[in-house]
């Protein structure tokens, strides 16, 4: 008897621990109250359990105000609100102030993000099943939501406008913004572009300057430049760019990513394992997407996997990030006292940066390209191809390198005399990455063309 005396008080004590956690999950945040980092289970949840908002954290004393899936495996955040300055994991909080602002504050007290709608008609802050983060009044009228300020990703029902854009995380598990953006260019058109401190190109849909909006059918009559996600799976932009998830259909939830290799995807979730899966992406074959490996790096489309690597005589400019590029080993200072010679890498080009575009498909022999190079200080290596006739493309930098056995041609990198051996496969420097063989470079369409705009150093 005192054995199931003692199993009730268990159940009952159990439940009681259960009821009290709960408690402190909200449908709402009304004016004066907040959430801590201090309680993991302080948090507001959306009317059907979809989304979850709170201080999340994912690595050591650093926290985000952010969204997320509730039941999707890893907690997928969708959107956060102090993405370039993490809270620390003691004292922070986010307070919804009487005066009708929200505010994540520091341990320290300062202010790290806020909603700046100082406004006694605020009453109220829910989350919505759209995953939408609203402030209302009491009315019911959205006076604020986070919907207006997207990070990474678009969810059903929410809007891209020509104000706002999709900004990759810099790296997997990071929320700092990355180089990848999805946009509205000056032209209505929705773009995919690299903007990094160093360079700035359009890659997608095509990485030519002067793509044909027609031909990708797209149009520049579409000054409202708006695009939306629906429940059904559907994107649709008013530059009448449409595209559809694989699994079509109501009841699926999704989201719309700009990840940080640079592709833009549709996610679906499985809801009994919490896992996602790819509905649709933008970029079939990931070296296509320009900068991918960073300056001087190259995508190569291996036997087993697809990787980044490095030139010989380069090294990893961030050991631990090869999305940051290589580094020469040697001075690249031009000077009368250096002697220079080349390094051919065979069946690899980096795309853009010709400093001879205009000249560049009039035939030229290889001992001529070769001079024009070593007489321009600016150039730093030359491509050179033979199809049929010799074609001479000089570089005054290195991006978006890729390497493809059906490539007709090598690259030639300006190296100090000593150096300019021909380079072989067991010298290359190579980091595992996700990227394959670059059709895209090998038609005759781009062939040896693209724009870049190049930041110089301030």
């Amino acid at each position: 008897m005192m054995r199931e005396i003692f199993l009730l008080f268990l159940l009952f004590y159990s439940l009681i621990e259960s009821s009290a956690s709960k408690n402190t999950i909200k449908d709402h945040l009304q004016r004066g109250s907040s959430l801590s980092v201090d309680d993991s289970s302080d948090v507001i949840r959306s009317p059907d359990n979809t989304y979850t908002c709170g201080i999340y954290g994912f690595q050591s004393n650093a926290y985000w105000f952010a969204i997320w899936f509730t039941n999707s495996k890893e907690r997928t955040v969708v959107w956060t609100a102090n993405r370039n300055t993490p809270v620390n994991g003691r004292g922070s909080k986010l307070t919804f102030r009487r005066n009708g602002a929200m505010v994540l504050t520091d341990v320290d007290g300062m202010v790290v993000w806020e909603t700046n709608t100082t406004s006694t008609d605020v009453n109220r802050a829910v989350l919505l099943n759209t995953g939408n983060l609203v402030l209302k009044n009491q009315k019911g009228q959205i006076l604020w939501q986070s919907f207006d300020y997207p990070t990474d990703t678009l969810l059903p029902s929410q809007t891209l406008t020509k104000r706002k854009s999709l900004i990759s995380a810099l790296r997997k598990g990071s929320f700092e913004p990355g180089y990848f953006v999805l946009s509205y260019n000056s032209i209505n058109v929705l773009i995919l572009t690299y903007d990094s401190p160093e360079i700035s190109s359009v890659y997608w849909p095509s990485p030519d300057p002067g793509f044909n909006v027609w031909s990708y059918g797209r149009t520049l009559y579409n000054s409202s430049r708006i695009a939306a996600f629906d429940d059904f799976g559907v994107f649709r932009s008013s530059d009448r760019w449409q595209f559809n998830a694989s699994d079509m259909g109501f009841g699926i939830r999704r989201r719309l990513t700009m990840d940080y290799d640079g592709n833009l995807r549709i996610y679906s979730l499985n809801d009994s394992t919490g896992l996602w899966s790819i509905s649709w992406q933008a970029i079939a074959q990931p070296c296509n997407v320009l900068g991918i490996c960073g300056r001087n790096g190259i995508c190569d489309n291996g036997v087993l996997q697809s990787e980044c690597s490095c030139p010989p005589n380069h090294q990893q400019t961030n050991p631990t990030d090869v999305s940051q590029g290589c580094k020469p080993t040697f001075n690249t200072t031009c000077s009368n006292s250096t002697k220079f010679g080349f390094l051919e890498m065979p069946n690899t080009d980096y795309y853009g940066f010709d400093l001879n575009l205009i000249d560049a498909f009039s035939p030229t022999s290889f001992d001529a390209c070769k001079d024009m190079c070593l007489r321009n200080c600016r150039c730093i290596a030359f491509n050179y191809r033979l199809t049929g006739e010799g074609f001479c493309f000089i570089k005054n930098a290195l991006f978006n390198g890729f390497r493809s056995p059906n490539f007709p041609g090598s690259i030639y990198l300006k190296v100090p005399i000593g150096m300019e051996t021909r380079e072989s496969v067991s010298v290359l420097t190579s980091s595992n990455a996700t990227c394959v063989s670059p059709s895209m470079y090998e038609t005759s369409e781009t062939k040896g063309g693209g724009f870049f705009i190049e930041r110089m150093p301030s």
